[in-house]
């Protein structure tokens, strides 16, 4: 199909394209901006007209519970949510049931993945068999399979020997590893952030050393073996500093934060709101706005929703008993873009860590607008308000927590391979 999407605000902050252009696709590529392809006639015309034409979204973390817990959600469903934020590629973690160890496995996932037809899903393949901390996956053959990186999910490997072997192992094969910090006797079964709110609700807490221990230890660990690390969803304001001084060093390390730690504090648990139960923790305004410097001044390079539907059982009981997680994916970028409108982001930061800048980390050709590229496109109306509610969520998860917020900001149309997989207006 050829389609002409119109009089649009064509941003891409990688290619320091910012301009009214129009975009021309054809064959799954953008074929032309501005200027219309010689014999070029469309099938298919979208009026951007006030609208800005973004590179489709890449999100580094979302859980989309297929395969084993289709119950709370599957890779259809969980993409038509992320579709209807503008988010075309996925990163999806190992610890599905069964785990990402085999290539059957990831087979399965790109095979429901082509079914669905609305994202590209990216898997990371377990670092360790099982996720059980103790043997070593096949990372070789996984890679050889399509994971684009390897992962120990939430299961820390608490014995440091078999960490640097799993180092070692993921620099040989040329696969990042993607490192969830946390030290497991540190966080002692805790559920919330350590302070004093914790101590009046009496919850069991998780210190900030639990995380910044962990990345010491892995940075450590990552001198001596010269793997690609990439540290997923910070919480604390220490561990920013941990992995800056780091890159000061020139080692290979980045960093991911979810978008409920740029939003979100401690406070927001206060009346045990279980949907404010998430791992890591919420924790002080103190840690959010360190976060929130980390990625000005260039530290963390990139903002996931760490998507994680539940079943309306998983949140039902007391908050130390309900499971971690919030349904984020379908308002990612109207909630990132609350940030652009409270001043704590520039609109070029916040596209970057969205598109090119994920998309690096990952090491894939997406996130920009460019001739010759995948037709892979987000058009928001950045004048059209959304209404958080747990009623209208697309997702199979209704575990939101910004139920009843009112953002700024609305995706018209998602375009993946040229094709238009999401249309809001067909949604009424």
């Amino acid at each position: 199909m050829r389609i002409h999407i119109k009089g649009g605000r064509l941003f891409d902050p990688v290619n320091k394209l910012d301009a009214k252009q129009d975009l021309f696709i054809a064959e799954d590529k953008i074929v032309g901006i501005k200027k219309k392809p010689d014999g070029f006639d469309s099938d298919l015309q979208i009026n951007a007209k006030d609208k800005l034409v973004l590179p489709g979204l890449v999100d580094l973390c979302a859980r989309l519970r297929e395969p084993g817990l289709e119950h709370k959600g599957t890779i259809q469903t969980e993409s038509f949510a992320a579709n209807s934020s503008g988010i075309t590629s996925i990163c999806c973690p190992p610890d599905t049931d069964p785990v990402i160890d085999t290539p059957a496995v990831i087979e399965l996932i790109h095979q429901r993945s082509r079914d669905a037809g609305r994202t590209n899903i990216y898997p990371l393949g377990a670092l360790t068999q099982n996720l059980n901390s103790e043997q070593l996956a096949e990372m070789h053959i996984l890679k050889q399979a399509g994971c684009i990186g390897v992962s120990n999910a939430y299961n820390s490997i608490d014995n440091a020997e078999v960490l640097r072997r799993a180092f070692e192992y993921a620099h040989s094969c040329d696969l990042t590893v993607f490192l969830y910090a946390e030290d497991n006797a540190l966080k002692n079964n805790g559920v919330a952030h350590e302070g004093a709110l914790s101590t009046r609700l009496g919850l069991p807490a998780i210190p900030e050393s639990a995380e910044t221990v962990a990345i010491s230890r892995a940075l450590l660990l990552a001198e001596q073996t010269n793997v690609r690390l990439h540290f997923c969803r910070l919480s604390t304001a220490r561990g920013v500093q941990l992995i800056k001084a780091a890159q000061k060093q020139n080692l290979p390390v980045t960093a991911d934060v979810a978008i409920c730690n740029l939003l979100l504090t401690e406070m927001d648990i206060a009346d045990y709101n279980s949907d404010c139960h998430l791992q890591p923790p919420l924790r002080s305004e103190r840690d959010r706005t360190g976060l929130i410097a980390g990625i000005n001044d260039g530290t963390i390079t990139a903002i996931c929703s760490d998507h994680q539907p539940h079943d309306a059982d998983a949140k039902a009981t007391p908050f130390s008993l309900t499971e971690s997680g919030a349904s984020t994916i379908e308002h990612l970028l109207p909630l990132t873009m609350h940030l652009v409108n409270r001043k704590e982001l520039k609109l070029e930061k916040a596209i970057s860590l969205l598109t090119s800048q994920a998309a690096n980390i990952l090491s894939i050709e997406k996130g920009t607008l460019e001739t010759g590229k995948d037709a892979d496109i987000c058009i928001l109306d950045i004048d059209a308000s959304t209404s958080v509610s747990k009623d209208n969520l697309l997702s199979a998860g209704k575990n939101s927590p910004f139920n009843g917020w009112e953002l700024q900001g609305s995706v018209s149309h998602t375009l993946l391979n040229g094709k238009v997989v999401f249309d809001r207006s067909k949604l009424k």
